[in-house]
């Protein structure tokens, strides 16, 4: 989330993986999926029910969004409206994370530093592989987590954040730090925001439709704001979702889409961004020009993570 003030660096601690012990552990389905080989393609869910009627033409119905990889896509995207400001459209991307390998982008700003060996813009090497991107979380000073990444902890993990985990094969994790997730070896970066907001497959307790502050304060305290949710379903698919709407909807849409598990990401209109490279040949290179926002909304474009000045955090797929 952002302020319009500049965030404060926060002193990095070096963080030897190596010597790192940990008495916690991944529940048995996480462990699974974080140590699993990258297999064929799934297929994305039935069309998502639209929360409005009538629905509009191709209101939650799935087509191919991205590069193709092996020949077919990896990521289906679709628009749905939120069930109370239905003149707006949400984006919901499903991700096939199997076929993918995940890196986290650290900025000068978020979480701080500048001694990062993956940061903005994402270089002419690694646009040849790339399918999507998209935005991470708010600035640390808001997050109430941590922070980890190449080796630094620029923030310490909390116990009970909302964390989204990288392992060293590619693949996401989405959990609470401490109960579904916790240190290994195969931990290669943990970027952590607020506490969850969908847990056990349904919204977690308490939400409340007129909230502007407790899950980020919003632009103007304007409730229905541009929203970001990352998820995953128990196959191990992501899905993300973004668009103008309360808490309570943004939560519902992550249930109507799959997660079991899910926590927010950035919010108001110049912070989330969700985009998508579609070369013209399979092995050509993702430009600005061949990207896709999730959502025609949406303020940033997909050339935000070409940007030298691009000083936040973010989270590219690519082909493994």
């Amino acid at each position: 989330m952002h302020d319009g003030k500049n965030g404060t660096i926060v002193r990095v601690r070096h963080f030897a993986l190596g010597i790192v012990s940990c008495a916690l552990t991944l529940t048995a389905a996480t462990t699974s999926w974080a140590s699993r080989p990258h297999s064929v393609a799934i297929s994305p869910p039935p069309a998502l029910t639209p929360f409005n009627s009538p629905a509009q033409a191709g209101e939650g119905h799935w087509k191919p969004a991205g590069r193709l990889v092996d020949g077919s896509p990896a990521i289906y995207t679709t628009l749905l409206r939120p069930a109370q400001n239905p003149t707006a459209e949400a984006g919901v991307a499903w991700i096939d994370q199997s076929r993918l390998h995940a890196r986290l982008y650290s900025g000068s700003l978020s979480p701080g530093g500048y001694f990062w060996k993956l940061t903005a813009p994402i270089s002419h090497a690694a646009s040849k592989t790339l399918v999507a991107a998209f935005a991470g979380g708010f600035l640390l000073k808001d997050s109430h987590g941590g922070y980890l990444s190449e080796g630094h902890l620029v923030a310490a993990l909390v116990r009970g954040a909302a964390s989204l985990v990288i392992y060293r094969n590619g693949s996401i994790a989405i959990g609470s730090w401490g109960r579904d997730l916790a240190m290994r070896s195969s931990v290669v970066a943990v970027r952590q925001n607020l506490t969850l907001l969908v847990d056990h497959g349904s919204p977690v307790p308490g939400l409340y439709r007129y909230d502007t502050s407790t899950w980020g304060s919003t632009l103007h305290q304007v409730v229905d704001v541009p929203r970001s949710a990352l998820g995953i379903t128990a196959s191990g698919a992501l899905v993300y979702a973004e668009g103008s709407m309360n808490i309570v909807d943004l939560a519902s849409m992550m249930v109507r889409a799959g997660a079991i598990r899910a926590m927010v990401l950035d919010m108001n209109p110049l912070w989330p961004v969700f985009a998508t490279y579609a070369p013209s040949s399979p092995n050509g290179y993702a430009t600005p020009a061949n990207g896709k926002d999730l959502t025609p909304s949406m303020v940033q474009k997909p050339d935000r993570f070409f940007q030298t000045r691009y000083a936040r955090d973010f989270i590219t797929l690519s082909l493994s």
